[in-house]
Parts: structure tokens; sequence; C-alpha cells
């Protein structure tokens, strides 16, 4: 079997509801889902799904390949673009890339990706995220009852900038969450938007109201020794992770002993997440995948003996798309079709009116000039 071509293809995903952190909030209650299918000679085709804008020059690594050979292919896809670097965009392309063949090797094994990584057990438990910080008290109630509904014991809340207003939403959610634990699991994500004593004081006051099992990103993605001040500083876990795009931007935070709950981007792709998971087996700590359309990484998250929980971001799917999982018991229960289990209807996404190619100017994906800088949580004007 050998790789021959690939379709980009562009659908959406309507969370009915506006979507957004500490950072901004998207401006539409639709965003983007990119797709990309991977075409062979033996007439499988694999199924990655994230943004890939740099498929064209990536894919010339694996073209004319056997796709069974992902983990060799992706180290090649790494060294191919040794110069340039493989941050961002490139290393989300390449992460695509590789779960669309990790997708045809499972396939051309007639077997569930799960079960092929070596799971045993199909149900992997996770937590509910609703990126809910744009909404209001009764709107975060009702979107936390549907997870309730569905079983789940933990979740999280986007916040950062108002302590009031975070703690009053916390409690909410320990309230809806607590029909199914008597101490539900809360998690609380401040993307990056504090500095270190910001998150300490921060974190020290919510903690005074709420048990936090962890805080996510409360500091830069990059910054070791603020993440480990944090750490010292508080009670609850910390977890970051899901930003940092390569094996080897973690050997700074685990060094410092900065990291309590190592977290792996779904669209970094399933060869990453396992290398990241061996990773911090050999230390002891906890691996927590970040959400994503379709849970790619869940079937991963089976095979490996430290993930946690997985972040559940919704419980349907986006237009054109149709996954082989269900949302049961607090997670996800993966199916048993071959591969990664989704299913793509062309002609459905064909008929969705192509998105505009408007560049971001504000929203949770471009950092904010007074991220970091607030004397006053309430201040009535940002600092610029």
């Amino acid at each position: 079997m050998k790789v021959t071509g690939f379709r980009s293809l562009t659908t959406e995903y309507d969370w009915g509801r506006l979507i957004g952190d500490a950072n901004g909030v998207m401006p539409e209650p639709r965003t983007d889902v990119h797709v990309l299918i991977v075409e062979t000679d033996a007439g499988l085709e694999g199924i990655g799904v994230g943004p890939h804008p740099d498929v064209a020059s990536v894919f010339a690594v694996v073209e004319g390949e056997d796709p069974r050979g992902v983990s060799a292919l992706y180290d090649r896809m790494l060294a191919a673009v040794f110069k340039t670097g493989h941050a961002g965009a490139v290393f989300g392309t390449i992460g695509v890339l590789d779960m669309a063949l990790w997708d045809l090797k499972a396939k051309a094994a007639g077997e569930p990706l799960w079960r092929l990584l070596g799971g045993l057990d199909r149900f992997v438990p996770g937590y509910a995220s609703g990126l809910d910080i744009a909404l209001g008290d009764d709107d975060l109630v009702r979107l936390y009852e549907d997870f309730a509904a569905r079983g789940f014991a933990s979740g999280k809340v986007k916040g950062g900038r108002d302590l009031d207003h975070d703690l009053r939403r916390l409690r909410a959610l320990r309230d809806v969450l607590g029909r199914n634990s008597a101490r539900p699991a809360l998690m609380f994500d401040a993307n990056e938007s504090w500095n270190r004593s910001q998150a300490v004081r921060y974190v020290t006051e919510l903690e005074r109201a709420v048990d936090l099992t962890w805080v996510e990103e409360p500091v830069r993605r990059w910054d070791a020794a603020g993440l480990a001040s944090v750490r010292r500083g508080i009670r609850a876990a910390v977890a970051t992770g899901e930003n940092l795009t390569g094996l080897e931007q973690y050997r700074p935070l685990l060094d410092a002993g900065a990291v309590d709950i190592v977290q792996v981007g779904n669209v970094w792709g399933i060869t990453h997440f396992l290398r990241v998971a061996a990773v911090a087996h050999s230390l002891d700590l906890p691996v927590s995948p970040v959400g994503a359309h379709a849970s790619p990484l869940a079937h991963a998250a089976t095979a490996v003996p430290n993930h946690l929980t997985f972040e559940v971001q919704a419980l349907t799917w986006p237009a054109g798309l149709r996954v082989d999982q269900e949302h049961q018991d607090g997670g996800i229960v993966l199916g048993d079709e071959p591969g990664l289990g989704i299913r793509v209807d062309e002609q459905r996404i064909a008929e969705i009116r192509p998105p505009a190619s408007v560049p971001a100017v504000g929203g949770p994906h471009v950092r904010p000039a007074w991220a970091g800088r607030r004397l006053v949580p309430d201040s009535p004007r940002e600092p610029f």
C-alpha cells in the first residue's frame, strides 16, 4: 500500500453559543473544522482532523510511502523541516498527517485504532469543558447540566479576569456536577493570562472557597521557573503542555518540576502523544489530552498507563462528520469501526458556505496587550 494523494476539506461546527477564554471570545458561534483525507493505491483513505496549512510541502515526505510505517514517517516529516523549524502550524500539519497515517494503519489491519495500539478498555474517562467564559450564569448551568446528564463528575471553567465572577461560576459547576459525585473535580483555566504573582494571589483566593483539582496554564507555556513558582505557591496541581509543539519543549518544564498534569494537544497527532506520555510516565506523572473535534487521541489514551482524564468540549460532531464514539458515564466510549472511526460526508461539507478568509484581530487565539499586566481585576479600561 502506497500513499498517492490527499484532499483538504473545511467544514464547520456550530457550538450554539460563543466560546472563548480570558484572552478573548470568538466573534461567531460557528468555527471552522479542517479535515485532511490521505489517499492510497489500495483504495483506503486516512482521516486527520485539524488545521494543516503546510500540507502541500510536508506531504512530499510521505507520498509514495507505505503509511503503515507511520512512526518512521513521523520522524522523516520532522527531519524535513529541520532548518525552518517545526513549531506552530508546521507541527500541526505534521500532526494531522500523522493522525491520518495511523487511521490508515488501523484500517489496513481491520481494527479500531485503540485496539491496534494495545488498549483493552474502550472507555476513556473524561471531564467537561465548555470554553464557557462568554456565558452568563444561567447558560453556564444549562451547559453543564447536559454534561452531567452524561455522567460527568469533573469539569473545567475558563476565567482569570474577575475573581467574584469566577468564584460564582466554580460554585455553580460544583453544584451541577454534584449530582454525580459528592466531591466533583473542579479545574480552572487561565490560558496564560497571568504573571507569576498574579497567579498565586488569584488562585489562593479561589482556594479559600473551592477545592481546585488543577489550575491550567497559569503563566506562559514556556516559563518553567514561573510555573514551578506557581506550583509551590498553591494547593492545586499545575497543568500545562497543550500548546507545546515538540517533545523537546517539555524537558525544561519537567526538569524544573514545573508541572503536575502533563497535557497534550489533540491536533499535534498520535505519535507525539505517545512519546509525551512515555516521558511523563518515566517521571510518574499523569497525562491528559486537551479536547478537539472527534477526540482522536482518545484511542491512544487507552494504550498508555498514565492517562488521567480527557477533555470533552462538545457532545456532537461537526457538519458532515460522523464519529464512532459515545459520551457516557463521564467519558468517551470508543466504537469498533476500523481506524479512528471517522466518516466524512463530502457532499454535505460541499454544501456549506465557504468561510471568509478574514485574519483574526481578536479572540482567544490572539494574546491581548493587557495579559499579565492588570493591576486590578475590574479595571474599566484595559491597559494598552
